[in-house]
């Protein structure tokens, strides 16, 4: 395995590309300028599975500076198989410094440009005859210009709306409509991109509404992956005994980036309408990193519920590493999924199903309906405290009622379909 820096000094030598990328064998490019969330996760997945499957051909991963640092594991597990043929390949630090930052419509817009101008200049460098768009969300306008790349190339597609008004429960906003008018737009001209080949989407009920627009490119549902991790009850033990989790309380767990879109206040004020006699029995356990600004309404919220309520809610405003993550699912009773609106799936369901530990989801979108189809837990609208405290009644009052046998199952096959395996046997089959 090695690791390559190309500078915008590179030069490009155009004939032998040529010949280069239409040789029979493949070489294959995997383009994700993302540093954290699943992508360095799906990353690691699909360099296992070649290295496991000792694919023939070469794959080359164009990331930013900050991932090999940040994400350095990823880097091993490529170096532990002794392949050659895997390369990490930096675009150049000058080039990560001018990407425009995500924090308003117009510059994530902007930035889309940038990354795709980038991804077509390393595709020509490397003289790849296949991409894997990893993230492909953000290039639909480039695409949907029917802008050429130098090479055939698929993608994988998160979040598509244009079909939640075929989803259950779903009341659009104006907002949304407008959103799903121009996706519908957009998406009708991507998957007729004379170049694309394979659109790989997270969200099975998306694949036969895209199917109807296809007419030379495929729709493929990619499992979302979620890795089967067990730990002992000992180690269980220990991390309850070092959270300070008292004796006899449920535990619901809220894990991950602890900001507003995870319904953190709607969860606190649920809190608040509680009866006393169930928050004797209840503990609230946040994990996962949080800003000062948000960190501050939390303490706040939380000192006032401790003094109005016999609640114990324990904040570990901490980054969990990934051999980590497993335990706190474990160790909790349910797992809280309650996001405002959230577009798309969230891997807080797949490692719930994982550990076989019900969810307190919001019924919105694909989670609730994932959630409701594949019996996951119960689903409320989490934008409003009022029904996440109802959910919380009815999870104490009868736990069974979301944590049965025939549900045990339903959550083990779910997660056995969304295994690490399948999600990168999906992907490389396919290109």
């Amino acid at each position: 395995m090695n690791k390559k820096i190309f500078t915008n000094d590179t030069q490009f030598q155009k004939p032998d590309l040529e010949k280069k990328r239409h040789n029979q064998e493949r070489k294959l490019i995997l383009f994700d300028l993302s540093i954290y969330g699943h992508h360095p996760a799906y990353i690691q997945y699909l360099v296992q599975y070649w290295c496991e499957q000792e694919l023939p051909g070469s794959l080359d991963i164009i990331v930013s500076p900050r991932f090999l640092q940040v994400h350095a594991e990823v880097v091993d597990t490529a170096l532990s198989y002794g392949q050659k043929n895997v390369n990490f390949v930096e675009i150049a630090p000058a080039e990560e410094a001018a990407l425009k930052p995500r924090n308003s419509i117009i510059s994530r817009t902007h930035r889309a440009w940038q990354e795709w101008q980038l991804l077509c200049k390393y595709v020509d460098c490397l003289g790849a005859n296949h991409c894997l768009i990893m993230y492909f969300d953000p290039y639909q306008l480039p695409l949907a210009l029917g802008i050429k790349t130098p090479c055939p190339f698929s993608g994988i597609y998160f979040r598509p709306t244009f079909h939640y008004h075929e989803l259950a429960n779903y009341e659009p906003k104006l907002k949304e409509r407008i959103q799903q008018w121009r996706e519908r737009l957009l998406i009708s001209q991507i998957v007729n991109h004379p170049q694309l080949q394979n659109l790989f989407c997270l969200d099975p009920f998306a694949i036969a509404p895209l199917a109807q627009f296809c007419r030379h490119s495929q729709a493929i549902h990619l499992p979302d992956p979620v890795p089967s991790v067990s730990c002992s009850l000992e180690e269980i033990t220990k991390l309850k005994f070092r959270l300070s989790v008292e004796p006899q309380r449920q535990v619901f767990l809220l894990f991950g980036a602890l900001t507003k879109r995870k319904g953190i206040y709607q969860v606190l004020e649920a809190v608040r309408l509680l009866p006393s006699f169930l928050c004797q029995h209840l503990c609230i356990l946040m994990v996962g990193q949080v800003d000062r600004g948000v960190k501050t309404q939390v303490e706040s919220l939380v000192a006032d519920l401790h003094q109005e309520t016999p609640i114990q809610i324990i904040r570990h405003y901490q980054f969990v590493s990934e051999t980590e993550v497993s335990h706190y699912f474990q160790l909790a009773d349910v797992v809280l999924a309650t996001y405002q609106r959230h577009v798309g799936m969230s891997g807080i369901l797949l490692l719930a199903a994982a550990a076989q530990k019900p969810v307190l989801a919001d019924s919105y979108g694909l989670m609730g309906e994932i959630t409701r189809q594949h019996q996951l837990g119960l689903t409320v609208d989490a934008t409003k405290a009022a029904e996440i405290a109802q959910g919380i009644t009815q999870i104490l009052s009868n736990p069974e009622a979301i944590g049965d046998r025939n549900q045990m199952k339903q959550m083990k096959q779910f997660a056995a379909q969304n295994s690490p395996q399948r999600f990168a046997r999906t992907i490389l089959q396919h290109i």
